[in-house]
């Protein structure tokens, strides 16, 4: 059976730098013969996290029940099913974009954090998936790691599933002009990666 992988996009522009990285990401997947899929979360209805805690209360390795009704179940039913997820976004005044980190909030839910407990501990022990980052930024690229909270976040929502970081594909400088294009090696990468998810 061929394996399956989710990409999650989390910028604002469809067909700018994040989205044809991912593209070619899964392009690479797709020669290697795995299924894929894509969502943007600007298309989805996603609620603001209200930090009520209901969906951390019940034990077990399942994730837990959010009560508001939107997008968001169907969203991680999906990412629950793939063998591999492939998250974009752009810096956002040094971190990932809000659509992203408003995401990323609502995978509390991957938490088991009882009321009379300190802290939450994740649901999901082992790392038996594979994740690969697509991030870019208008400054150069070695910035992105160690400057901004994007790898961070993108890091907690993989983890938070059961998926490591195989790849990483950091896009510095692409601010550069109106509508900037990948290069010739970013493509290369971008595939060499996504072949690796198959």
């Amino acid at each position: 059976m061929a394996n399956r992988v989710f990409a999650i996009v989390g910028s604002y522009r469809k067909n700018g730098v994040v989205d044809s990285a991912v593209e070619q990401v899964l392009e690479g997947a797709r020669e290697r013969g795995a299924q894929t899929s894509k969502i943007y979360l600007l298309d989805k209805h996603i609620e603001f996290c209200n930090n009520c805690r209901s969906c951390t209360q019940e034990p077990g390795t399942v994730r837990g029940t959010c009560p508001l009704h939107d997008d968001m179940a169907e969203i991680l039913d999906e990412m629950d099913a793939a063998d591999s997820i492939v998250l974009g976004s752009p810096v956002n005044y040094f971190n990932t974009t809000a659509i992203f980190r408003r995401f990323l909030e609502r995978m509390a839910c991957y938490a088991y954090w009882p009321w009379n407990a300190k802290s939450p501990v994740g649901r999901v022990k082992q790392q038996t998936r594979k994740a690969i980052f697509v991030i870019s930024s208008a400054a150069p690229r070695f910035f992105i790691p160690i400057a901004t909270g994007a790898p961070r976040a993108m890091k907690l929502a993989a983890t938070s599933v059961g998926a490591r970081a195989v790849g990483k594909l950091y896009i510095g400088l692409s601010s550069q002009e109106p509508h900037p294009k990948l290069s010739a090696r970013e493509i290369a990468r971008a595939r060499k990666m996504g072949a690796s998810l198959a």
